[in-house]
């Protein structure tokens, strides 16, 4: 990390905005369909008291990590700061600093969220990086994201076996939706973490950080942007064969989508017109969020979403049998004429 804090050009701040404007239509709907799995508030409830509740997570990482503040990690605490004033959020959640290798960070807590960011992350990204990372976490901290996000971390994290007070519930069921609304959150979030940067270099840089940065000398200069928006474009349209599948399989068990696929939806947020709205000040305030935008409108927006999404995968599923079809009947008609 840079020795200080560099000169950056000014930033649109966002007076009274709301979560609402920058939640991806899927976010909200998985929250929804997560609520309504068996068992998954009592899940919550067991959870919170085997941890001791908010004060027990918040005690592991005051007993454990290192509190940001003006005399610990200062450039960090001016560019969490700048962040909480980009969002117009009066009140600066706490923000630790863990001693961790994976690259990175958490927003938990319940009532009074506080911003984890793993050492690593800190080691491996620049000053205008780890403003896109701390914008991204106050995304779920404005988004009310922290108590879902902690029980997904620890349902990532722990054997279902291990957690003898939940015996009795189905818990498979609960664990997969917990992290199928973990994963739509992180796309929101995303956007917020371009919104408190307004920088898509870096935002994209982080992305690419994540899926294969490297610290020292010998990646200087190494990593281009471009190359890795081609890079996320090809995952999305390769669907040959089973790739669907394999692409489903691959991600039940994660907490974030692939870097790439995160790359290109903020990148197909972007051209879609909405990021440049916001900044120019066009977005839903506090309190006018539930009349401007009812449930209804984001479980309308998802459905339309997963419809797209769904019928691309027929589409494509479709095509894939068709060729294999097509394989089939030439390597017969071949069998014939030898």
């Amino acid at each position: 990390m840079s020795s200080s804090i560099p000169a950056t050009r000014s930033r649109r701040t966002f007076p009274g905005i709301g979560a609402v404007t920058w939640e991806h239509p899927a976010d909200r709907a998985a929250l929804q369909t997560l609520r309504a799995v068996p068992g998954a508030e009592e899940v919550i409830k067991k959870i919170l008291a085997l941890v001791g509740g908010e004060r027990g997570i918040r005690l592991l990482f005051q007993g454990n990590a290192v509190r940001v503040g003006p005399e610990q990690y200062p450039r960090i605490w001016t560019l969490h700061t700048e962040v909480c004033t980009t969002f117009d959020w009066d009140t600066v959640p706490e923000l630790y600093v863990s001693q961790t290798p994976f690259v990175n960070a958490g927003a938990y807590g319940i009532d009074e969220p506080f911003i984890v960011l793993n050492s690593s992350a800190i080691e491996l990204l620049n000053d205008d990086e780890v403003r896109v990372l701390l914008s991204h976490e106050m995304g779920h901290v404005l988004s009310g994201h922290s108590l879902y996000r902690t029980i997904a971390a620890i349902l990532a994290l722990v054997s279902l076996g291990a957690l003898p007070a939940l015996a009795g519930i189905a818990l498979l069921p609960v664990k997969l939706a917990f992290l199928e609304w973990s994963r739509k959150a992180e796309l929101s979030s995303d956007r917020a973490g371009l919104l408190g940067s307004q920088d898509i270099l870096s935002t994209q840089r982080v992305f690419m950080k994540l899926a294969g940065g490297g610290r020292g000398e010998q990646f200087v200069g190494q990593l281009n942007v471009d190359a890795f928006i081609a890079q996320a474009n090809e995952y999305a349209t390769t669907n040959e064969g089973l790739d669907i599948v394999y692409k489903v399989l691959a991600t039940l068990g994660l907490t974030h989508p692939m870097s790439t696929v995160r790359a290109g939806e903020l990148q197909a947020w972007v051209a879609s017109g909405d990021y440049e709205r916001i900044v120019r000040g066009e977005y839903i305030h506090r309190g006018a969020e539930t009349r401007d935008r009812p449930l209804r409108d984001d479980l309308s927006a998802a459905g339309r979403h997963y419809a797209a999404g769904a019928r691309d995968v027929a589409s494509q599923v479709a095509d894939a049998a068709k060729k294999a079809a097509e394989r089939v009947g030439d390597a017969f008609r071949q069998s014939q004429k030898s």
